[in-house]
């Protein structure tokens, strides 16, 4: 075997070649910057203003009144929706959707005037494609709103003719008034959503793919041993030195990334910027442990890198973002609290969202440490793979 140098050797030797490696390879500026960062700017550029308006959409108008044409130019003052279609059939509305021209149409039945007057309860339809979700939803619900609008105004107006005052009359169909205050997300930003949950999310996928990769190749290929060679036999130095310079460009990224959406965007944050900050700097070395965890039990490239990625993918289902853990299975509700996004979202809910006390927030940055102790487990079992690598394919 090749004698490494005393120049070689040391923390800083380690280092040094871990920066070589980031940038010689490829695979590294993918994982590191191209991937996350064009993941971050299209998700929250994309979704800057925060829903999608004007929908685009139909009506199908059978009964041709003065109170069809009323509903039409009332569902056509929405925010919400672009009647870009009037179609004379229900077969030619559903041509339009089918094409993907159109997310929904309302379709008003032949005699629904008459009907309505008559007291024959006039269906009125409406469909709308939720294989797209987001904007089907919002079409769904002025929809639905247009609707009762219109049923409303038709009883008023025979109300009054049959001499209800208006004010009585007011009072009979809404004797109690809502007031909608939404919280954490006053303006229904979907975009505030995504940008604090699926965003993280996906930077944990890639802090654990990035952190077994680097680790699992140097097994695979035999590297390690050099490697502990240059650490003098010390796992610590060799680990240390590894995944220092990684830790240092995801804390680089999650600080510009903490920045544009609370500095820049101007994103709710009721508390301080600066926990914030901090969660998410512990969020990098905690992901790295897991990652870390996950190769000390599996010391294999291939293994390693399919466990993480499956935690990865599985994280945006189980850290209950907008499924809440009560709600699971208990069998899966346990799930969640094994991956360090999970207290990531809870430091943002208690910090940025309703402002309290960071005392409150203590025991998930508790989790943090936890889940940076965790490989010092198992250090001892990757010493032992790291000097003595194994091929496997």
């Amino acid at each position: 075997m090749k004698e490494i140098r005393i120049a070689d050797r040391g923390f800083r030797a380690i280092m040094l070649r871990s920066l070589v490696q980031i940038v010689r390879r490829p695979v590294y500026w993918t994982g590191f910057f191209i991937f996350p960062l064009f993941m971050f700017l299209f998700l929250t550029t994309m979704l800057e203003k925060g829903l999608p308006t004007r929908v685009p959409a139909a009506i199908v108008d059978r009964d041709g009144t003065s109170l069809s044409r009323e509903i039409t130019q009332n569902l056509g003052g929405m925010q919400m929706v672009d009647l870009k279609y009037t179609p004379n059939s229900f077969s030619e509305a559903r041509h339009l959707m089918q094409k993907g021209e159109i997310y929904g149409y309302f379709l008003i039945p032949e005699n629904f005037k008459a009907d309505l007057l008559a007291g024959r309860k006039p269906v009125i339809t409406f469909y709308t494609n939720m294989t797209y979700f987001v904007p089907a939803s919002m079409l769904f619900k002025t929809f639905k709103a247009t609707a009762v609008y219109a049923k409303a105004g038709i009883v008023m107006e025979v109300a009054q003719s049959a001499g209800v005052d208006a004010e009585s009359l007011s009072s009979m169909l809404m004797p109690v008034n809502i007031a909608a205050r939404p919280i954490g997300n006053p303006q229904l930003n979907y975009g505030i959503y995504i940008a604090n949950s699926f965003v993280p999310c996906l930077l944990q996928l890639m802090i654990f793919l990035m952190t077994a990769f680097s680790i699992g190749q140097e097994l695979k290929y035999g590297t390690s041993r050099r490697l502990m060679q240059m650490a003098d036999g010390s796992i610590f130095k060799a680990l240390a030195g590894k995944l220092l310079p990684q830790t240092v460009i995801w804390w680089v990224i999650v600080f510009f990334m903490t920045a544009w959406l609370y500095r820049y965007s101007h994103y709710p944050m009721h508390g301080s910027w600066g926990w914030m900050l901090l969660s998410e700097f512990m969020f990098v070395p905690a992901c790295q442990g897991f990652a870390l965890f996950v190769v000390c039990v599996l010391p294999n490239l291939r293994l390693s890198l399919s466990v993480c990625a499956l935690i990865g993918i599985l994280s945006f289902s189980i850290a209950a973002f907008s499924f809440p853990v009560p709600s699971m299975y208990p069998a899966m509700g346990i799930f969640s609290y094994i991956v360090p996004i999970r207290y990531n979202f809870l430091i943002y809910i208690d910090q940025a969202l309703n402002g309290i006390d960071v005392a409150y927030s203590r025991m998930w940055f508790v989790a943090y440490i936890i889940f940076m102790l965790l490989p010092f487990t198992l250090l001892w079992r990757l010493k032992r793979d790291m000097n003595n690598p194994v091929y496997v394919p």
